[in-house]
């Protein structure tokens, strides 16, 4: 049997119709042998029947529970025999020929261990999707209330704005929604890390893919529609917990238990500053139903602890 030039490896859960356009448009590319593992998470809107029906030509995992994207990834790794591989969101849409394009691109740059395409909205414009490895004090504003309070210099470094859209570039990490690898890369650094669950997976396997001495590269030449969210925006308060239980375990591994507890102790804080902002607009009757809606999540957020799995 011939081996795949690329194994796609698509992590599913609940979103059925954005899953099914994403295929098309995998299936539409040209040129290339490919290996299409769907991994579907224990959807509840049929989304594994519709890939059976209507997508014979494609490898289905059918998880009896969500398990989560990176062991989701993982369980796909485990069947991929392709020469590059793949990490593809089900809330994308691949244009052109961009995956032989970053095949290509692989295969006459042998020291670069992972490629990230341009990222697009589904205006058209840009979507950042390519970083400098955070460090703790970009970790107190990036994605808090604090954010928009940030000295300009700290962001702009982790967003890495000094490096133009259309500019392929040696960066830290890139965004996991188009992530493509080859399997000598898998072979030394292993699959992704579990306890993340979901976010910064990405980040985590980069920072282990330059530590074993790979280039990660921005690859704006390809570029890959990706709807920004679409899976986790379907459990609100989850998604703050996962985002940040994630960005804890980052800190606890790479930065040492002090900082992480710290940065805990701090996006807690803010959570409970927060809720008593929403409680109290929501109780003098502004965006009431909204306002209550917040302070569920944010006390959800609370009660979780936002202690990551090996904290």
């Amino acid at each position: 049997m011939t081996q795949p030039d690329l194994s796609i490896i698509i992590v599913s859960w609940n979103v059925r119709e954005l899953l099914a356009n994403c295929l098309r448009s995998v299936l539409a590319q040209t040129g290339l042998v490919l290996q299409i593992i769907v991994v579907d998470s224990a959807s509840a809107d049929g989304s594994a029947a519709m890939v059976a029906a209507q997508f014979p030509q494609v490898e289905l995992v059918a998880c009896q529970e969500n398990v989560g994207f990176p062991k989701g990834n993982n369980l796909g790794l485990a069947r991929a025999n392709g020469r590059f591989i793949l990490l593809l969101n089900p809330d994308t849409i691949v244009h052109g020929n961009a995956l032989a394009q970053m095949v290509f691109y692989l295969a006459e740059n042998p020291q670069v261990g992972v490629l990230g395409p341009q990222l697009l909205n589904d205006d058209g414009t840009v979507q950042s999707s390519r970083r400098r490895f955070p460090t703790l004090r970009t970790a107190y504003f990036e994605s808090t209330w604090l954010q928009p309070y940030a000295p300009q210099a700290v962001l702009d470094e982790y967003y890495m704005r000094d490096v133009g859209d259309g500019e392929t570039a040696v960066v830290h990490w890139v965004m996991g929604a188009c992530l493509m690898t080859r399997q000598e890369v898998v072979a030394q650094v292993g699959g992704l890390d579990e306890a993340y669950f979901m976010y910064s997976e990405e980040l985590d396997y980069c920072r282990r893919v330059h530590a074993a001495g790979w280039q990660v590269v921005y690859y704006p030449q390809a570029q890959v529609t990706h709807l920004s969210g679409k899976s986790s925006e379907q459990a609100v308060a989850h998604r703050h917990i996962n985002f940040n239980r994630a960005k804890l375990r980052y800190f606890r591994k790479y930065h040492g238990r002090f900082a992480a507890g710290t940065l805990r102790l701090f996006l807690l804080a803010s959570y409970g500053w927060q809720l008593s902002v929403e409680a109290i607009k929501g109780a003098v009757g502004h965006k009431r139903p909204l306002r209550w809606q917040r302070v569920k999540a944010y006390w959800m957020v609370i009660r979780s602890g936002l202690k990551p799995a090996g904290y």
